[in-house]
């Protein structure tokens, strides 16, 4: 794997859409900055325009901004921290093998290895994981369903919705994390925002004005070289 740099990018002032694209990454530390909702509503309309299925938009989306946040926040930590069992409402992949749990390791490696927690300090790795359900301390947390009736194939669709999402917020200058984890506990997100058993929860996104002063948030983590993904043939 090659990786290019071993500082996280800075946005230059007028960005290509390449700058976006390499400058993206995960956010892990928020300042206690709300993000002024004429340019939440911008991002969430660029967002609108990503592609699906014959155009059928089937993504559902929640923001928790301001107090909805720190009691989503509160409740999905206290399930945790109680040992509520999780029950997501798709099946996810926990153990990677081959050469996915050798990224996967290598990503953990840098991050930890920022964070000063060493592979045998457990409580440190457990604090680092409980993060997640406390947003890294966003303020503002977008939630992403789609109609329980559909399967992987539309599920894809709202991958591209979330990328869009996520590009959009790095163009505004604007920091993410899409995690998957807090998708482990869908009732609490349903009954949070009002949704039905009609709609699976896919993932939540932690975004904010990001802290520079997160040691997580120096983390640079390396992609494959395409010739490992791509083939080109003539």
């Amino acid at each position: 794997m090659t990786n290019t740099s071993e500082t996280p990018m800075i946005l230059p002032e007028n960005p290509s859409f390449e700058d976006v694209v390499r400058c993206r990454r995960s956010v892990r530390g928020f300042l206690p900055k709300a993000v002024p909702q004429d340019l939440l509503h911008k991002i969430f309309s660029l967002a609108q325009l990503a592609p699906s299925n014959c155009n059928i938009q089937p993504w559902k989306v929640a923001v928790a901004s301001g107090e909805s946040c720190r009691l989503l926040r509160d409740k999905l930590v206290a399930a945790v921290t109680e040992g509520v069992k999780p029950n997501p409402d798709h099946q996810r992949v926990d153990k990677f093998e081959g050469v996915f749990r050798q990224r996967q390791v290598d990503t953990a490696v840098a991050l930890y290895g920022n964070m000063n927690i060493a592979r045998d300090d457990g409580e440190g790795r457990r604090r680092a994981s409980l993060r997640n359900f406390e947003f890294f301390d966003a303020p503002h947390a977008a939630f992403i369903a789609m109609p329980s009736i559909f399967n992987e194939s539309v599920a894809v669709d709202v991958g591209m919705y979330a990328q869009n999402l996520m590009l959009a917020m790095t163009a505004n200058g604007l920091g993410s994390c899409a995690q998957a984890s807090v998708s482990r506990y869908p009732d609490i997100i349903r009954a949070h925002f009002g949704w039905n058993d009609s709609l699976a929860v896919l993932m939540g996104i932690s975004f904010g004005f990001e802290d520079p002063s997160i040691p997580a948030n120096k983390t640079v983590v390396p992609r494959a070289d395409i010739r490992e993904e791509v083939i080109f043939l003539d």
